[in-house]
């Protein structure tokens, strides 16, 4: 794992010790994606220069050096990540060429052999693994950026103007990028928008007006002469899950599909495993996704795998105790920490500078923090991610499909009068009515937010709408920014098309383009980053998911039970009595601590005066949020946190946090 950063401008635009100069503060900014070394490349002549930190994970010695020119020196490469099955392309490079001259083992070095021998897209369709790449074509003087398949790897980019000039910068992180002086600073008020709806600022777009990220599964190509960067897919999850990724073939036989699953998921870990020449340690949850994967790990294993949990001193929310059954049944070496308020008050200053831009996904703080617990042990840990997005494991997928067959067995208007019947009370009498009969669970929306969130899911339309209303936090965000309007999304203006998809199957497919690499893969990044921790994920194997964009839906949901098959392989390495229980995900009790450990910072942060300030969030909006989460009538923690990892960051990138 490791970061990179990069600047193409006109030939001679910068005198070249000070373009070197300006890259080693970029790449600075991201020393902690890659402590171990720095490097730069150049060719002043043409306007280019690569600069790279590196995580040393394979090849330790220097022949794994970056940025590294192939051997044609035709390409030269910068580049974060893993292709864990590298050894496997050196095999067929040799076929195809005959024996070669290595320098090393690196996969980075395989990777510009492969350029040389099949041409940059198709060495990459040739890869298994997660990476972020930035080569510098001599022969057609271009820059080609690209990103792996499911998005487990950010890049950044965009055309800057500084002292009436151009220059096209990117990086591995947003703060990379703005380490350069041309970076401008212009908030992006729609991406605030999506902020608050979401809890990310997703979709391609970053914080900051001019600056993108690169979507999965693209390459870029970049020149001097074009403002208009052209991207390609070369590999479309939505594509590719609407058509039930063609030519993948499951056995009907519950047997065999449990044996091909098994198969792939063992082949793809393994090289997760043997891919490192530091110590290797998992994530585990005591879940079915982490449980299935340190189960795995633990059969091919011959010494105990070092596992790490976070608990929580919240009874409702703590799975950690799940989590040391399962590591005591398959004899794994465990290592737990409980959350306490010092963490919080610890960790929540930090979060602005560690996402680089504002990212709200509360549980981003039990994952720094298993993240920081594991990097005091080992240098790489495998995760379960992936698993409820490609296995139907959400809830929103079982209650969005029983939700529609009612919808559509009623006319949209009468469904919108009576929702509108029910919103007009307003949602703090509806708890008085309903919490004598079922209270509040602890920390939770209240009963009264939740009949109205209810009666709003009742006017969709179909399950597209519905579904973005069950993954909004903010109904209208808009509402709360000033000069803000939301941007076209994949979720509403800019769908893809679902085929034959059924409704949870539907929900599964948008969330693998826009929640998982926005959301879940940019948090496990970044806060494993921030402590120099590479994280690798199984059941991101293309293969796999490509398995599971094939597999019928009673594969995935089967007599009330979802994730049906990866349960049927957890099954035989971790029995079913310690895993059946109700799911409840990677949660946190956001709600209880802003009104507890975090108040007084939250307070700072919400000032009306503050928020009139700095202009760009609606005071009074904010302000009545703020007073009914305080005075208990309403819990607002999953909307006031977008809100505060805003002003955070603000507060960051003017030096006043």
């Amino acid at each position: 794992m490791c970061g990179l950063a990069g600047i193409l401008e006109r030939p001679g635009q910068t005198p070249a010790a000070r373009a070197q100069e300006i890259v080693t503060r970029m790449t600075d900014a991201i020393a902690h994606r890659g402590p171990d070394s720095s490097g730069q490349w150049q060719d002043h002549e043409a306007g280019i220069i690569l600069g790279h930190r590196r995580l040393a994970i394979v090849e330790l010695s220097t022949a794994g050096h970056q940025p590294m020119a192939s051997a044609s020196e035709r390409y030269v490469l910068a580049y974060n990540g893993e292709i864990y099955n590298h050894s496997a392309l050196r095999t067929e490079l040799e076929q195809h060429r005959g024996p070669m001259s290595w320098r090393g083992h690196s996969d980075t070095e395989t990777l510009a052999a492969g350029f040389d021998v099949w041409g940059i897209a198709d060495t990459l369709r040739r890869c298994t693994g997660m990476f972020a790449l930035a080569i510098w074509d001599r022969k057609d003087r271009r820059l080609m950026l690209a990103r792996d398949r499911l998005g487990e790897k950010p890049l950044y980019y965009g055309w800057q103007r500084h002292a009436g000039q151009s220059v096209f910068l990117f990086g591995s992180e947003l703060s990379a990028v703005q380490a350069h002086p041309a970076c401008g600073s212009t908030v992006n008020r729609g991406a605030i928008t999506q902020l608050l709806r979401h809890g990310h600022v997703g979709e391609g777009l970053s914080i900051l007006e001019g600056i993108h990220k690169l979507p999965a599964g693209h390459i870029m190509e970049v020149t001097h002469a074009s403002q208009a960067p052209q991207s390609s897919a070369y590999w479309d999850a939505a594509q590719i899950a609407a058509a039930r990724s063609p030519g993948v073939q499951i056995p009907r036989d519950p047997q065999a599909a449990t044996d091909a699953l098994e198969t792939l998921l063992l082949e793809a870990t393994a090289r997760q495993m043997t891919s490192s020449d530091v110590p290797l340690g998992a994530f585990l949850s005591g879940g079915i996704d982490s449980s299935a994967v340190v189960g795995l790990m633990q059969h091919m294993s011959d010494r105990p795998v070092h596992t790490f949990s976070i608990g929580f001193q919240e009874p409702r929310y703590d799975e950690a105790g799940f989590a040391k059954e399962v590591a005591c049944h398959l004899g794994t070496h465990h290592t737990e920490h409980y959350l306490s308020d010092t963490d919080l008050l610890d960790v929540v200053p930090q979060l602005a500078s560690m996402f680089s831009e504002p990212f709200a996904d509360s549980s981003q703080i039990p994952t720094y923090l298993v993240a920081r617990l594991a990097r005091e042990h080992v240098t790489v840990a495998l995760s379960g991610d992936g698993g409820d997005e490609l296995f139907c494991g959400y809830d929103r997928y079982r209650q969005g499909t029983r939700m529609m067959r009612y919808l559509d067995a009623l006319p949209r208007q009468l469904r919108q009068a009576g929702a509108g019947a029910v919103r007009g009370i307003p949602a703090r009498l509806w708890g008085h009515v309903i919490d004598p009969f079922k209270p509040t669970p602890q920390g939770k929306e209240t009963n009264g937010q939740r009949l109205h969130r209810l009666a709003d899911y009742a006017t969709s339309a179909d399950v597209e709408e519905l579904h973005r209303k069950m993954v909004s936090r903010w109904r209208f965000p808009q509402t709360a920014v000033l000069g803000g309007a939301e941007p076209p999304s994949l979720l509403a203006e800019n769908l893809p098309g679902g085929g034959d998809l059924n409704a949870a199957e539907r929900m599964m497919q948008l969330d693998t383009i826009t929640y998982l690499p926005d959301d879940i893969l940019t948090k496990v990044d970044r806060a494993c980053m921030a402590v120099s921790l590479e994280s690798r994920a199984p059941l991101l194997d293309h293969r796999v998911a490509e398995f599971a964009f094939a597999l019928p839906f009673d594969m995935k949901l089967r007599d009330g039970k979802s994730k049906w098959l990866l349960r049927q392989v957890l099954y035989r390495h971790v029995p079913a009595a310690l895993i059946e229980r109700p799911k409840m995900g990677f949660e946190v009790p956001i709600g209880l601590w802003l009104r507890g450990a975090l108040r007084d910072w939250a307070a700072d942060l919400l000032s009306p005066d503050r928020l009139k300030r700095e202009g760009y969030l609606h005071p009074e909006v904010i302000t009545t949020m703020w007073r009914q989460h305080l005075a208990g009538s309403h819990n607002w923690g999953m909307q006031l946190w977008p809100v505060l990892m805003f002003q955070s960051w603000l507060a960051h990138q003017s030096g006043t946090a």
